[in-house]
C-alpha cells in the first residue's frame, strides 16, 4: 500500500484498447488487395509491437526492412483516418483514472506510439487534458525500453520516478520502468501473446488481472 506521486501507463494494450482500429487498418489494406483478412484473435497479440509487426501478419512474404517499410506509410494514413472509431478505454480503466484524480494522484502516458498519432487519439477521446504528461516514441531521441521517456514524463510532472508506478503490457515497458526505479505492473489484460511471451520473466513488481486491481496498491 502506498501513495505514489504519479501513475504512468503505456497506451496501446494498457490504457486504451486500440486493436480494433489498428487491426482494421491492416484489414482495409488486405481487402483492397483481395487478400485474406487477419482475425482479431491473431492481430490483437501483435498490436503492442507496432505497425511493422501488424503488416507482417498480412504480408509475410515481404521484407520488413524494405517492402513492409514502404507499406507502413499507407498503413499509418489509413489508421490515422480511423484512429478512434472503435478504440476505447479498457473496461474498468475509467474507474481507475477517476479514483486517481479524486485522490489527487496525477497520471500520465509513456508510449512507443508516434506522438502525432498519440495526441490525435487522446484528443479524439477527450483524454489529453487529464494527463499530467504525455511522452511518445519520438518525443525524445530514444523510445522504451530506454529510460529517457520515463525521465521526461516525470520531469514534466515534477515527480520522482522512484516514487511512481508504471503499468504496461510489454517487456520493454517493464524494463523502462525498472531502469528509473519505478514500481512496475504488468497489464495482464493487454496485448500479450502467451505462446511466446513469458511475462513473469520480465521482472515486474506486480501483475494485474484487471485495471481495478491497481487500486489495491494505493
Amino acid at each position: 500500500m502506498s501513495h505514489p506521486q504519479a501513475v504512468f501507463f503505456d497506451l496501446d494494450g494498457t490504457l486504451i484498447d486500440t486493436a480494433p482500429d489498428m487491426g482494421g487498418a491492416l484489414n482495409r489494406m488486405l481487402k483492397e488487395r483481395q487478400r485474406s483478412l487477419v482475425p482479431a484473435e491473431i492481430y490483437r497479440a501483435h498490436v503492442s509491437h507496432g505497425s511493422i509487426a501488424l503488416l507482417r501478419l498480412g504480408f509475410p512474404e515481404l521484407d520488413p526492412a524494405t517492402e513492409l517499410f514502404d507499406l507502413r506509410t499507407e498503413f499509418l494514413a489509413i489508421y490515422k483516418a480511423h484512429i478512434a472509431h472503435e478504440s476505447a478505454l479498457f473496461e474498468g480503466m475509467e474507474s481507475v483514472l477517476s479514483t486517481l484524480e479524486a485522490a489527487n494522484i496525477p497520471w500520465g502516458i509513456v508510449t512507443n506510439k508516434p506522438e502525432a498519432l498519440t495526441l490525435k487519439l487522446l484528443d479524439a477521446m477527450d483524454i489529453t487534458k487529464r494527463c499530467c504528461s504525455i511522452v511518445a516514441a519520438d518525443t525524445t531521441t530514444h523510445a522504451k525500453p530506454h529510460p529517457a521517456p520515463m525521465k521526461l514524463a516525470c520531469k514534466r510532472a515534477a515527480v520522482d520516478p522512484a516514487k511512481c508506478f508504471y503499468v504496461g503490457d510489454a517487456q520493454r515497458d517493464i524494463e523502462a520502468g525498472r531502469s528509473v526505479e519505478m514500481k512496475t505492473f504488468v497489464a495482464d489484460w493487454g496485448y500479450i501473446d502467451n505462446t511466446i511471451d513469458d511475462s513473469y520473466s520480465w521482472g515486474a513488481d506486480f501483475h494485474l488481472q484487471t485495471p481495478e486491481k491497481l487500486l489495491n496498491y494505493l
